[in-house]
């Protein structure tokens, strides 16, 4: 789950300062390859372009291929569009031989009124109806029978929607959530605040959820600790039979809190923290999309009988490497 204040991937200025000044890294040029900029500045070319996809991404031609015969569709996080959240990953998988897909779901007024350039707001429900309607589009493209879905934020979460009470399990061979709000967050303690608020107050949560669901932003009231959506998914148990799952997380995210809500039970699922493996890896909830380590456990999941050991070396803050 993604807020305003720090979903515009470089839109800050101090913090596009600092990045500017930060050589970026650069996976190493192959032929016929595309580059790939394990750095937040890569998502600058989409910023102000909703409907830009990723480059490598909606090659509706493209046909999987024995090595990796599952197309990959991936689901960006609250308030992000596709270009801004995969421009690095898309091109990674393309030059990895995955045919990649990405889409903008989620939309409200709020999206409208910004020219398009704020997504992934609405009821998670419904965006989970749109991920089926895509899904059913890209198999139908590809001519397979799966896919593999990547998500980060709520697009690591909501698909497990589409799993649990949209039907969506057979069509699915793994779900790979870096960040994914799965258990909702206190957002810093802030929800849990304003819930003991409520004892004096008691009609405060209850209006500020209100105001952001009324306000075309209700996926923010659904990612919440405690709100009814995340009562229905705790419904059922946190997997689907059948489907691999993949949590990546970061000690360090500053958006789903605590961290430790990301991961999930069941014998399907491997949880990965990120400084279990590197020490160095000081991402947090935006730079996990652009962190050369997080981004190799992705293609691991994707293919385990190959997969690398990630490298150890610095991840920034907000950056990325």
């Amino acid at each position: 789950m993604k807020f305003r204040f720090t979903r515009r991937f470089g839109a800050a200025a101090s913090v596009a300062c600092a990045v500017l000044m930060l050589a970026p890294q650069v996976a190493p040029a192959q032929a016929s390859t595309l580059p790939v900029t394990y750095n937040v500045t890569s998502s600058l070319p989409y910023v102000l372009q909703p409907n830009k996809a990723p480059a490598g991404s909606n090659d509706w031609s493209c046909k999987p291929t024995a090595a990796h015969p599952r197309p990959v569709i991936l689901v960006n996080g609250t308030f992000a569009t596709m270009g801004e959240n995969w421009s690095v990953l898309a091109p990674l998988l393309k030059n990895n031989g995955y045919c990649v897909y990405a889409f903008n779901y989620g939309s409200t007024i709020v999206s409208t009124l910004t020219g398009g350039n704020i997504q992934s707001i609405d009821h998670v429900a419904t965006s989970a109806g749109q991920l089926s309607t895509f899904v059913n589009k890209v198999l139908s493209s590809t001519g397979t029978a799966q896919v593999d879905l990547v998500g980060h934020s709520q697009g690591g979460m909501m698909p497990n929607y589409y799993l649990k009470f949209l039907g969506g399990a057979p069509k699915v061979h793994s779900l790979i959530g870096l960040a994914p709000s799965n258990h909702g967050t206190d957002l810093l303690g802030l929800v849990t605040f304003a819930e003991d608020l409520g004892v004096v107050f008691p009609l405060l949560l209850p209006s500020i959820n209100i105001a952001l669901a009324f306000g075309g932003l209700p996926a923010m009231v659904d990612q919440e600790v405690g709100s009814s959506f995340q009562k229905t998914m705790a419904t059922k148990p946190d997997t689907v039979a059948g489907v691999s799952y993949t949590v990546i997380a970061t000690k360090y995210d500053e958006v789903v809190t605590p961290y430790t809500n990301q991961f999930l039970s069941g014998s399907n699922v491997t949880n990965i923290l990120l400084q279990n493996q590197c020490s160095q890896d000081h991402a947090e909830h935006i730079a996990i999309a652009f962190d050369h380590i997080a981004l190799r456990d992705v293609l691991n999941a994707l293919d385990p009988a190959h997969a690398v050991a990630p490298t150890c070396s610095s991840v920034l803050p907000l950056v990325g490497g």
